[in-house]
């Protein structure tokens, strides 16, 4: 059967709610909307050095396992984003599983992360706009600290400023945009597979099996596992974000079919794509015992323009810049749904003013606006306290995983007590008999990822113990915070009625 926008109102309307974004999305426009967050020409570029920098060519075989993981969680979500197919995502879904308390409190948790997310993404093109060329170093000199933090929050800015006028004119052009930047990364993808294999200097085996010897070497079996624990931070912080395809459902059509297969679309797509460049890369090296490899100047740029040359690597500098671009739109598009969610819901505050939506974009453009400012504040804290700006960027993924967790957890109570009853689900992607297994592995996973990213590792967050500790404290005044503004608004509601 056709999609027909009059179904999808009123399945929207069985929820409570009334149709007020434009419904224009489509199947390959959803799949972008997850595939350009989690994007691998910004996420793999910038992050690549992390992992190969604690164990060397071995961190390769960290990325198949968060892969699979991921693929647990996704599945999960998969499975929600059919039965809820709202406007807010993780927010909804553990609205409507759980309760509003819980609900509220992952999207307040989540909405923290996208902030800090767009913020972070836009950061990313200081790593690459001046090695295209020197006049993007527009203030001072790229030899000079201040002058590199300055420059970059200009940069950021600047790009975030570009995503809020170009989300506040509407889904359709986000869309085109997301569509052309996505193809763009897909084909540059492929090619640059392509070019690396041409340029392999050694075989698969032979560049995946070392493992980093810090001089002392690995006694047992336990210190292999814990530094490949370490390693697995660079896909821990590439491979989430993948369920924006169900943040964007109101705007889709037809999105209890096609939000499902767009999440699980986007991250199979981005993971076996990463997979790929990761392998090609190591089999291309040089020297796999180069430290730039390690090194956050270094990584994966430099390997690329030392195999391919300086003018090819820049052809696809220009196509990382695109694909930076694209990640930050994607960001900032599922930060604004999540706030139009929970302030059509009255859990925010000024809540009537940030869910109404332009008569004319059928966008809520205070949300687009408060979303950007946000990312630019966060931006601006790289100048006077660069450390707090990258314990900020690195707990951000803390969060993304936290609501990951606090979602399938009550996911699997919500599947229990239905099992219990002898209720089943209307959704139109469902796991059936896999749904027990699945969802339990991935509370497991979930579980592994939060203690993993919070772990306080010295090389992660810093030597100081306020540093090493920053996660666990940050997360726990986010709550706090967020549970004294889920109680005020409740005693206002009351106070009202």
């Amino acid at each position: 059967m056709k999609d027909s926008p009059v179904i999808d109102n009123n399945d929207l309307a069985s929820f409570g709610y009334r149709q007020e974004l434009k419904r224009s999305m489509g199947s390959f426009s959803s799949f972008a909307a997850g595939f350009s967050y989690i994007s691998i020409l910004t996420g793999l570029f910038q992050m690549f050095y992390l992992g190969y920098g604690v164990a060397g060519p071995a961190f390769f075989w960290t990325w198949p396992c968060v892969l699979a993981g991921q693929l647990l969680v996704a599945l999960c979500f998969a499975e929600l984003a059919s039965r809820f197919p709202l406007s807010g995502g993780v927010y909804q879904w553990a609205k409507f599983t759980g309760n509003p308390f819980l609900g509220w409190m992952t999207g307040w948790i989540y909405l923290a992360c996208l902030i800090v997310t767009i913020a972070a993404v836009a950061m990313a093109l200081q790593v690459s706009l001046p090695q295209i060329s020197s006049s993007f170093q527009v203030i001072g000199t790229s030899n000079d600290p201040k002058s590199v933090a300055i420059n970059a929050i200009l940069l950021g800015s600047i790009l975030v400023i570009i995503s809020t006028i170009i989300n506040a004119r509407g889904i359709k052009l986000l869309a085109l945009i997301n569509n052309i930047g996505v193809f763009t990364e897909l084909v540059g993808i492929i090619l640059l597979i392509f070019l690396l294999f041409l340029h392999k200097v050694r075989s698969p085996v032979e560049a995946v099996v070392h493992i980093k010897n810090t001089g002392s070497g690995f006694k047992s079996f336990p210190d292999v596992t814990i530094l490949m624990a370490a390693a697995a931070l660079t896909a821990s912080y590439v491979l989430y974000g993948f369920d924006t395809a169900g943040t964007l459902a109101e705007e889709t059509h037809d999105p209890r079919k096609k939000a499902p297969r767009a999440i699980l679309q986007a991250l199979l797509a981005a993971g076996f794509a990463g997979l790929l460049v990761l392998l090609f890369a190591l089999m291309a090296a040089p020297d796999l015992g180069m430290p730039e490899l390690g090194n956050i100047n270094g990584g994966l740029p430099m390997l690329v323009k030392s195999v391919l040359g300086e003018t090819t690597g820049r052809i696809f500098l220009c196509n990382v810049i695109f694909a930076i671009i694209v990640c930050t739109l994607a960001v900032h598009s599922g930060s604004i749904r999540l706030m139009f969610a929970m302030g059509r819901d009255g859990c925010l505050p000024f809540s009537k003013s940030l869910s109404k939506v332009s008569s004319k974009t059928k966008t809520p453009v205070l949300a687009t606006l408060l979303c950007g400012l946000g990312a630019i504040i966060i931006l601006a804290m790289n100048l006077q306290f660069p450390k707090v700006f990258e314990l900020v960027t690195s707990i951000a993924i803390l969060w993304a995983n936290l609501a990951y967790w606090i979602v399938v957890a009550l996911q699997l109570k919500n599947r229990i007590t239905s099992a219990r009853n002898g209720v089943g689900t209307d959704a139109r992607f469902h796991l059936g008999k896999w749904g027990f297994p699945v969802n339990i592995l991935a509370l497991i996973w979930s579980t592994f990822m939060v203690i993993n990213v919070s772990w306080p590792r010295t090389a992660t967050y810093g030597s100081e113990w306020y540093q090493q500790y920053a996660a666990w404290i940050y997360t726990v005044g986010l709550i706090g915070f967020g549970v004294f503004i889920y109680y005020y608004k409740s005693i206002k509601r009351q106070r009202m009625s």
